[in-house]
């Protein structure tokens, strides 16, 4: 194992030992990511094509992206989160508990709405965003306070592949249900398969009170930003995926404008996620036992600027042939997959136990921006220097990411 294969020893808060037997607690990690999931997917990948199908405009679907807003901006009411205990004895429980309850009804309330009433749903899908996301800070605190540090990987990749159950369920076995019993059907049946993970959240068992003592502070993003370590992952977070919002964007454009038909691409984006995520995640989680945070950053970095390199060669007309610009682009799904497997370890190395809620959340939102700020500026790139010069810097920025991570893990003591 390489020297930087674990969180250091120096931090109290490491766990040795989760609070519930091992394979319960990764059972529930897989339900309560899973609750996420579902949700999430119908909103994002079913209900937009429906409705594109039942002529809402183009203009009023591109509104739907105000739906990412909550998991943008969740870091401002996470340490609330950590800070508060809505139910006695069920601090993080108690939120999953209201919040999925909460998710449950408001999904029911779209049976009774059409496709084509924006309004409503954009109020609704709000509603479930802000609530998904704040049932994301309670199960991510959750995990990272139980997970031992061993076993952080492996809580990472179970994540991963409930990411890629959700896109089955929410994303493509609801546009099933739709084509073959229409609207009411598919969401009373996403309605139900949402309340049934409501299991894993009482399956839960912690105690905020376990492990050294730590001083009682109320949790807040000060005093995330207090931590030096904190501070250090935090430029990593921002630094390590600031490439890939660029490629991911223009992706499936790029693919379009060159003839590979819509079928072929939906194929090839739904078969790669749902492949990465349940074998990729797997795979990451391998690897970092074997190589280490460190090490599997850069070897997965450098495979992806190799991806990124691939498509600017093919822009530039410099290769030709579909297999090795397909294989690029299925690769690149993967590698985002194992990607968030090694990051999330990372970021729950750093969390603090007074408020892992708050730390994980802050981080894990500071990756996103900038993945979301490339794919805003991606289109704008490629209209102006073309496909070829968009790929090429992506080639460009990810290589001088990759060498600012190793170098930058090399002088941490957190992984």
């Amino acid at each position: 194992m390489s020297p930087h294969s674990t969180a250091t020893p120096a931090l109290p808060e490491s766990r040795a030992v989760p609070q519930i037997g091992r394979t319960r607690l990764f059972l529930v990690l897989a339900g309560l990511y899973l609750a996420q999931s579902i949700p999430s997917y119908l909103l994002v990948a079913a209900i937009p094509p429906i409705m594109r199908e039942q002529g809402v405009s183009r203009t009023t679907i591109g509104l739907l992206s105000v739906l990412m807003l909550p998991l943008v901006l969740k870091f401002l009411w996470a340490s609330r989160v950590d800070a508060l205990r809505p139910i006695a004895r069920a601090h993080r429980a108690g939120w999953i508990l209201i919040t999925q309850s909460a998710t449950v009804v408001a999904l029911a309330l779209l049976a009774f709405i059409t496709p084509t009433d924006t309004t409503a749903f954009l109020v609704i899908g709000f509603v479930v965003s802000a609530l998904v996301s704040t049932q994301d800070i309670a199960t991510d605190g959750y995990a990272t306070q139980q997970l031992a540090v061993r076993d952080r990987p492996f809580g990472n990749a179970i994540q991963g592949g409930a990411v890629a159950f959700g896109v089955v369920i929410g994303g493509t076995l609801s546009l099933i249900i739709y084509h073959h019993f229409g609207w009411q059907p598919m969401i009373w049946t996403m309605v139900v398969l949402s309340v049934l993970p409501l299991g894993a959240a009482f399956a839960m068992r912690e105690s905020d009170d376990t492990g050294p003592a730590v001083p009682k502070a109320r949790p807040s993003l000060k005093a995330f930003w207090a931590r030096t370590e904190a501070r250090e992952i935090l430029v990593i977070a921002l630094v390590y995926r600031a490439s890939e919002g660029l490629v991911k964007a223009m992706e499936g454009p790029y693919l379009v404008d060159r003839g590979v038909p819509l079928d072929i691409l939906g194929y090839l984006s739904g078969g790669a996620a749902a492949t990465a995520g349940l074998i990729g995640s797997g795979v990451a989680a391998v690897l970092m036992l074997r190589m280490g945070t460190s090490g599997v950053l850069t070897l997965l970095g450098g495979l992806r600027t190799l991806c990124f390199a691939i498509f600017a060669l093919h822009a530039f007309d410099v290769i030709s042939g579909w297999p090795l610009l397909f294989g690029a682009a299925a690769f690149q799904t993967l590698i985002r997959y194992m990607e968030i497997v090694a990051l999330y370890s990372l970021f729950m190395a750093v969390a603090s136990k007074a408020q892992p809620g708050t730390d994980f959340t802050v981080l894990a939102c500071a990756q996103l921006v900038v993945y979301l700020a490339g794919s805003s500026m991606a289109g704008l790139i490629a209209d102006q220097l073309g496909y070829g010069a968009l790929f090429a810097v992506s080639a460009a920025l990810s290589l001088l990411a990759v060498i600012f991570t190793t170098s930058r893990l090399a002088r941490s003591n957190v992984a």
